[in-house]
């Protein structure tokens, strides 16, 4: 199963700055949409089946770094992951970078709370969630490190497998 689903997507002018860039809070709407299309296409999930049941998830936290902008008419590769799953909480990362997958453009990191949409309280994941999910969680992500470690981590990555493919 893969763990680290990834889609490219084209930079629309209507979510560009004057200068062309990508605007700061539009990175958020691809990555959550990309999010969101991981799941479907890798994994067949499908939200409406919780909320018919009125249990959803909510973004009770978001940290995102950005380091080199996205352009009007660019294609970028944005992939996801799950780095830990517990009774009512997901963590989600997902970095966006260029096409080649040769250089870092951004990283989110969020937090995901289950609950209960008519109370708007927490709730616990079904147990067959909560295996699902786990089974997904990549080992090794340095989920606990801070975000600037895991930038380091992730740039020393892309530069070795860059150095690989021109040697």
């Amino acid at each position: 199963m893969e763990k680290t689903p990834s889609s490219n997507y084209n930079i629309r002018f209507h979510d560009c700055d004057m200068f062309g860039h990508l605007n700061n809070a539009r990175y958020l709407d691809y990555m959550i949409s990309a999010r969101q299309d991981h799941l479907k296409d890798a994994y067949n999930f499908d939200y409406n089946s919780y909320y018919k049941n009125n249990l959803g998830w909510v973004i009770s936290y978001h940290e995102i770094q950005y380091l080199k902008p996205a352009f009007f008419e660019e294609n970028v590769n944005i992939q996801s992951s799950l780095l830990n799953a517990d009774n009512d909480t997901l963590y989600v990362e997902v970095l966006m970078m260029n096409e080649a997958k040769s250089h870092l453009k951004a990283i989110l990191r969020s937090k995901l709370t289950f609950i209960n949409l008519k109370t708007g309280r927490k709730e616990q994941h079904p147990q067959e969630f909560i295996q699902w999910a786990k089974s997904l969680v990549i080992e090794d992500s340095g989920a606990s490190a801070p975000i600037q470690d895991r930038i380091k981590q992730i740039l020393t990555e892309l530069k070795q497998s860059t150095n690989n493919i021109t040697n």
